[in-house]
């Protein structure tokens, strides 16, 4: 389990506006938390619902960068801490120039912005 890795998770039923279901999600964490004894992982739920693309931040993914059969939307505004036994299934990992689209996004979500001047 790594940072940048796509996979299937189970969130339950949606509570609000919140993702839930069977749907993939991304993995934000930072790699030396994931491998440390927490048994929780930050992920971004993912969509297939294009229009959520115009949202700022959200990162558009293709099937080629993901190993899903559609392109999906990073919900970067969607941030969550799931336990990880709901990560069911690894799909993918998006290559390295994805991952910097999703820094940024995250980064603007957060107000962290300053970390890419």
């Amino acid at each position: 389990m790594h940072r940048g890795e796509v996979w299937w998770a189970d969130l339950g039923e949606p509570r609000g506006s919140e993702p839930g279901m069977r749907r993939p999600v991304l993995i934000v964490q930072d790699d030396l938390l994931t491998a440390s004894a927490l048994r929780t992982v930050m992920i971004v739920p993912l969509t297939s619902n294009m229009k959520r693309a115009q949202a700022i931040g959200n990162v558009v993914l293709q099937p080629r960068d993901t190993g899903l059969d559609r392109p999906s939307v990073a919900l970067v505004c969607q941030v969550m801490t799931i336990d990880k036994e709901f990560l069911t299934e690894l799909c993918g990992s998006i290559p390295a120039r994805m991952r910097r689209m999703l820094d940024k996004g995250l980064a603007l979500a957060l107000s962290l912005s300053h970390t890419f001047e």
